[in-house]
């Protein structure tokens, strides 16, 4: 008897607790993140959720501090 594992899905939208696990930062800052509009969101009925390609331009906008 063999069990199949499924590979993970490759999500296109994040729920705000999903984004901050990705990022390893606490849900609350992405929240603050979508209220300055640092970060995108889009709303769908009552939810927002967070698309994968906005999670990588945010990410890909942080600027290193200098050494």
């Amino acid at each position: 008897m063999s069990t199949a594992i499924a590979a993970p899905v490759d999500r296109l939208l994040y729920k705000p607790e999903e984004a901050a696990e990705a990022l390893a930062i606490g849900r609350s800052t992405i929240y603050e993140l979508m209220s300055e509009g640092a970060l995108k969101y889009i709303k769908l009925g009552r939810t927002r959720r967070i698309r994968r390609t906005d999670l990588e331009a945010y990410v890909a906008n942080l600027a290193p501090l200098p050494n």
